[in-house]
């Protein structure tokens, strides 16, 4: 007589994001809001802002607008890897550029430039994890990259008598 025996089907992990990706997006989107209306009532003193700055500002404001969408909509599609590609561009290029912005330590490196530095060692790897197919690497390294290099690293720029934080708060 045979026996029937009940075979175990492998648990696939959801894609969909999960209650700390919801939460990253909605501190991105609040970060975003907060950088525009920062720039919008710092308006007047535009003239003053130089060109590095300008560029960093910009790379940062695409890698910030594209945050919620990468973590919110659906993943592995072509949409998502090629959205996912300029956010990996915007995230190398702010990094790049924030070298060349040291007004705020008396032309020096702050410690915020170690998160550049980081995000230079990791953003690639993000990428090559993504190509190579090893979903849970890339889904961690991009909640911390978000976490880290994104949202403290935005947050750190609103206080201590900061450009963006005389703006908004003023």
């Amino acid at each position: 007589m045979a026996t029937i025996t009940a075979t175990k089907t492998p648990k696939v992990k959801s894609r969909a994001p999960d209650g700390f990706e919801k939460f990253l997006a909605v501190g991105a989107s609040i970060l975003l809001v907060c950088v525009v209306v920062a720039l919008a009532k710092g308006q007047p003193y535009w003239g003053r802002i130089s060109l590095n700055l300008w560029g960093h500002l910009g790379t940062m404001i695409v890698a910030l607008a594209l945050t919620p969408v990468m973590l919110l909509r659906r993943r592995g599609d072509r949409p998502h890897r090629i959205i996912g590609t300029i956010w990996v561009s915007a995230m190398i290029l702010t990094a790049l550029i924030s070298f060349t912005i040291r007004e705020a330590n008396d032309g020096g490196f702050s410690v915020i430039h170690i998160l550049s530095a980081w995000t230079l060692l990791q953003v690639p790897l993000i990428w090559w994890s993504a190509r190579t197919h090893r979903v849970d690497q890339h889904r961690g390294s991009v909640r911390g990259m978000v976490f880290g290099a994104l949202l403290i690293a935005g947050f750190f720029t609103f206080p201590f008598n900061r450009m963006l934080g005389q703006f908004l708060f003023s």
